[in-house]
């Protein structure tokens, strides 16, 4: 699904970037272009993160483990 018509960012571009560690939705526009346009679609991008990182393992648990 698109995300950023104006850029072309797609949600799995979002997934891809967060899991590269992105955590912000400043850094997000910076590794893909996400909002650098018009910016309709930041609030949905940064929901997007909010709840990809809520899923991910934390990496000191992991590491823990």
């Amino acid at each position: 699904m698109y995300v950023c018509l104006c850029n072309g960012v797609t949600d799995r571009h979002i997934r891809e970037a967060v899991e590269k560690g992105c955590g912000s939705v400043g850094e997000l526009t910076m590794r893909t272009g996400c909002g650098a346009s018009c910016g309709s679609c930041l609030d949905m991008a940064a929901d997007m993160i909010a709840q990809m990182q809520a899923e991910l393992p934390l990496p000191v648990l992991a590491c823990a483990a």
